[in-house]
């Protein structure tokens, strides 16, 4: 009978715990960013222009405006191969396109845990679930696909939204006061895109594009879901509640596809580097590691590399690094943030960094159920945040469709690093052969009974002591 009131308590503990947190991460809607028309916009390897676009441009959630002669002073981005896209309706398409991950509520209940949010503590998972989104979409959409909905999303105004916010926070104390399940209050912002007739090109890719959130929906049985990424965590030591550095997300990421069962995913592998080295070898080896069964075909792999931008402030010496990165057609992303706040960072204009806030509370969507509703895995809102604000800790991710797209990526991010670095060692760096040729401890590629290895466990430990805590 005293665990079972325990248990209640917890419960009753957890339900006001979300109560506090929707209250909290709801009011994190809708803000004006401000983009300037004089200076070029980074998208995750593609450059926007928006001085065809008039003086001032509002359009949905941020505005274009005239600031002068601010320019990315001092870069060599015209010697990168971008692709020049016109104007601001193309970049929302684009930003828009990604998919966003946020906090959820209510949805089944972690195993060993009262939890059936992650407010409050879940936000480096999201952000990496973004990440790896990413580097899938690229796999099965390619980087010039995007979503012919994307700008149906409705552009209700921050009232609407606030409205529906005190509307979701009445229902969900009075939930929590009774300790009930809180109640589904529907949103008046989400009423479904426009039916479109697709043509089969369209169609195939429309299937993929849902079939790519529905692995990260937030239930125990979907390969990338919150639950399964609390499981694969639980082996360096994390348990549902606990905050996790972007480092340890990165082996947790690499252990979720390594574990994944469907055959879609077969064609896709994760390399995390190791003391912020990649061996080059290894990486091959990934993916090469099934053509014993004679297919010709390779694997594509997404490399993450856990870095730290400085001690315990970001060095500004590593801004025209981190802009020249997520300006390479390789890039899908960074995990990283600001003290206490996880975010996804894609693009940059200027010195400022362009990112997706995963803190905002949504109500949980049952991705199993056919046509299940796309526009909450969408942000219709960029935003900014100055470079000098980000916390030094942060992971990089490239996708690489071929060994010879690996070889070509690291070629060009070697010579960038080169470039970049005042110092005498560069941020990370790509050797040949294998980690066990070297005097580091290496990571076997195929573990069999622990998900991770010893090497690993206290590698990871190590790094959680090194990074930002959120309180």
């Amino acid at each position: 009978m005293e665990a079972t009131g325990t248990d209640e308590v917890e419960k009753i503990k957890s339900k006001f715990m979300s109560a506090w947190h929707n209250m909290k991460y709801s009011w994190v809607l809708k803000t004006k960013t401000y983009f300037s028309r004089n200076s070029p916009v980074f998208l995750l390897g593609k450059c926007y222009h928006f001085k065809t676009d008039g003086m001032y441009v509002a359009l949905n959630s941020f505005q274009s405006y005239s600031s002068g002669e601010l320019s990315t002073d001092g870069s060599n981005f015209d010697k990168i191969n971008t692709e020049i896209s016109g104007n601001v309706e193309e970049f929302r398409k684009d930003f828009i396109s990604r998919i966003w991950l946020t906090y959820r509520e209510e949805f089944p209940q972690i195993k060993g845990s009262a939890l059936t949010t992650d407010c409050g503590w879940g936000c480096t998972l999201r952000t990496g679930q973004m990440l790896l989104a990413q580097g899938l979409m690229l796999h099965f959409l390619g980087r010039a696909w995007v979503w012919p909905d994307a700008l149906d999303i409705d552009s209700s105004d921050s009232e609407s939204w606030t409205a529906h916010t005190v509307k979701k926070l009445t229902a969900s104390f009075e939930a929590s006061l009774t300790a009930e399940r809180e109640p589904k209050i529907l949103s008046n912002h989400h009423q479904g895109t426009v039916k479109r007739n697709y043509d089969d090109s369209e169609k195939r890719n429309e299937v993929y594009h849902r079939k790519i959130i529905s692995w990260f929906g937030d239930s125990p049985l979907t390969a990338f879901g919150l639950h399964q990424l609390i499981e694969y965590g639980k082996k360096s030591g994390k348990i549902a509640g606990d905050w996790y550095g972007p480092a340890v997300v990165a082996h947790i990421l690499r252990k979720a596809v390594e574990e994944a069962r469907d055959p879609e995913l077969q064609g896709v592998t994760v390399y995390v580097a190791q003391d912020c080295t990649v061996y080059s070898s290894d990486v091959i080896d990934r993916q090469c590691s099934f053509m014993d069964s004679g297919k010709a075909d390779t694997k594509a792999v997404i490399i993450l590399v856990p870095v730290r931008l400085g001690g315990e402030r970001t060095n500004m010496d590593y801004l025209e690094f981190v802009k020249g990165i997520l300006s390479l057609e390789y890039c899908v992303g960074i995990i990283g943030g600001k003290p206490k706040q996880s975010y996804y960072f894609a693009g940059f204009q200027d010195d400022s960094l362009i990112y997706m806030d995963p803190h905002y509370c949504q109500s949980f969507v049952d991705v199993s159920i056919k046509d299940f509703p796309l526009e909450s895995f969408h942000c219709p809102s960029p935003k900014k945040m100055s470079f000098k604000k980000m916390d030094p800790s942060c992971t990089i991710g490239f996708y690489c469709r071929t060994v010879q797209d690996f070889e070509k990526a690291s070629e060009e991010i070697t010579k960038m690093l080169k470039s970049s670095s005042k110092e005498k060692y560069p941020l990370f760096t790509f050797v040949k052969g294998h980690s066990r040729e070297y005097d580091f401890a290496s990571s076997p590629l195929h573990e069999e009974n622990n998900l991770f290895s010893e090497d690993e466990k206290k590698r990871l430990k190590r790094i959680s002591t090194e990074e930002f805590v959120l309180l």
